[in-house]
């Protein structure tokens, strides 16, 4: 989610500090502010004793009137449209190019959005996105240059689309810019901010708050400090405490926040992860502080408040457009998949039909996506005694009832596929944690905390644990560590590698 900057609905800004000797302080943490009609003052309160980092409380404040309306606004709506316009501009000059043009301005525009330039940032500066844009940039027009030689065998056409795409080059910076001017703007005159609350209490959060409420270019309405046992909250400068820490899904409903920052926390990992993951933060950002900080992260443009690093944590989750691109592949492999594999599937249901009689298609009861039941499809290659056999029985392999067709479509997992019927359904997907009958889900779930939190996503047809090695009598802990490791870092790419290594298993036979 990416934001111009926080909103609470109804707050106003306090104004400004007051020195020891009750003069107005200009400069201090709130020196940026100016009275408006809609403002309303707060006094400013300080501490007894001084400390390293000043006496001033860092008073939360409402939001302003406007940010109630613009809330849902993201810096991205200005950026891509100023992008596109920069990037089809030259066919203005010559329509001669217009179709090499929209094509370099489209694959320039995904490549902007695989590199993050699209995503959220605190600090706005063209200058740290340039060699970004323009590397992509030239590679998109590069791609596209050899579509046109290859198609036109003309270097005249080349020549041309050249031409163009250095127009684009010239109009991407300043049309970068002005987008960004404008965020500023938005975010500096309160007309749309989002509300940050600060998980930790410490020096380093501290300093976090009171830029927030310094700075107001970084977009973020500071709300309150959450408490954490490692780090109390036992000095005014980290007050108010608006909850602790087990508290946080209720937290960010009271406050109506938008953005969580984790700074100064050294409570387990293990127990911040599962609070963070809870639904109740499912439409928050997460920011967090690096422990390291002062060693670069190396991934990307660093982002920072002040001189404060701050990383954006990937939600782990399948949902919102990585779901709509996964949805769609599973829809389009699918599809093909039917298509292609229709003669073999025919095959096995007469060698089925021939071994076992009626009874093609054998049904079973099986956990899906957020815990929902659904009957799985797959090729009969035997017949259990009674249903009670059918979601109790762990394993059938030495089974004698399986015959020789059951044993080769198990082998091979040709059983498997009318289970393409439940991705086309929705109940399940191409690659993601196989799914499991409700008894095992009961028990399982009870014995491995971990193993519930494989139900994020949709069920899978093939899975990263099954292509590791993991299938049959195996550990069910590395199971579930397998499959929440494929959710928190889905990409297609991660998905493509799952389907070749899955052919290569049923190539050599690996099933059981």
């Amino acid at each position: 989610m990416q934001h111009f900057g926080p909103a609470l609905p109804g707050h106003q800004p306090p104004g400004p500090t007051t020195t020891e000797s009750g003069e107005p302080d200009q400069g201090g943490a709130f020196g940026w502010w100016t009275p408006s009609r809609h403002s309303t003052r707060i006094p400013a309160q300080r501490t007894e004793e001084p400390t390293d980092l000043g006496s001033t409380v860092v008073l939360p404040y409402v939001a302003s009137l406007a940010a109630k309306r613009t809330r849902p606004l993201r810096a991205w709506m200005t950026t891509l449209p100023a992008d596109v316009l920069a990037l089809v501009a030259p066919i203005a000059w010559s329509q001669q190019y217009w179709k090499a043009t929209v094509s370099a301005a489209a694959v320039t525009v995904g490549l902007f959005a695989v590199g993050g330039l699209y995503r959220a940032r605190r600090h706005l500066s063209v200058l740290d996105e340039l060699p970004g844009l323009y590397l992509r940039m030239l590679t998109g027009a590069a791609a596209v240059a050899m579509a046109v030689a290859i198609r036109h065998d003309s270097i005249d056409n080349v020549d041309g689309f050249l031409r163009l795409t250095a127009i684009s080059a010239v109009l991407l910076l300043p049309g970068r810019l002005a987008s960004r001017l404008v965020v500023l703007m938005a975010r500096r005159r309160r007309w749309v901010e989002h509300s940050a609350i600060i998980v930790g209490g410490g020096p380093v959060a501290v300093e976090l708050a009171r830029l927030l409420r310094r700075y107001p270019q970084y977009g973020l309405r500071f709300g309150g400090f959450v408490d954490v046992a490692s780090t109390g909250h036992d000095r005014r400068e980290s007050m108010p405490l608006v909850g602790k820490l087990d508290d946080l899904e209720k937290l960010v409903q009271q406050t109506d926040c938008d953005v969580v920052i984790i700074a100064d926390v050294e409570c387990p990992e293990s127990r911040l992860l599962t609070i963070v993951l809870s639904p109740g933060l499912r439409d928050c950002d997460l920011w967090m502080v690096p422990r390291l900080r002062e060693f670069s992260q190396g991934l990307g443009a660093p982002d920072h408040i002040g001189a404060i690093p701050v990383v954006r944590l990937r939600r782990p989750t399948l949902d919102g457009p990585k779901w709509a691109v996964k949805r769609t592949s599973d829809l389009l492999v699918a599809t093909a998949a039917l298509l292609l594999l229709s003669p073999v599937m025919l095959l096995c249901a007469l060698a089925v039909r021939l071994e076992g009689g009626p009874g093609i298609i054998f049904r079973q009861q099986r956990i899906g996506r957020y815990g929902a039941p659904f009957d799985l499809l797959k090729f009969r290659s035997m017949r259990p005694v009674d249903d009670q056999e059918s979601q109790t029985n762990w394993n059938i392999q030495h089974d004698p009832r399986v015959g020789p067709i059951g044993r080769i479509l198990r082998r091979t997992s040709l059983d498997e596929l009318p289970q393409l019927w439940n991705v086309l359904r929705g109940d399940m997907s191409i690659v993601g944690p196989r799914p499991e009958r409700p008894y095992f889900v009961d028990r399982f779930s009870h014995d491995y905390p971990e193993y519930a939190m494989r139900h994020r996503v949709p069920v899978g047809l093939t899975g990263l644990a099954q292509v590791s090695g993991l299938r049959g009598d195996t550990p069910i802990s590395d199971r579930a560590r397998f499959d929440n490791y494929y959710i928190e870092n889905w990409s297609l790419w991660l998905d493509v590698k799952v389907v070749l290594r899955t052919m290569a298993e049923v190539l050599r036979a690996g099933g059981r």
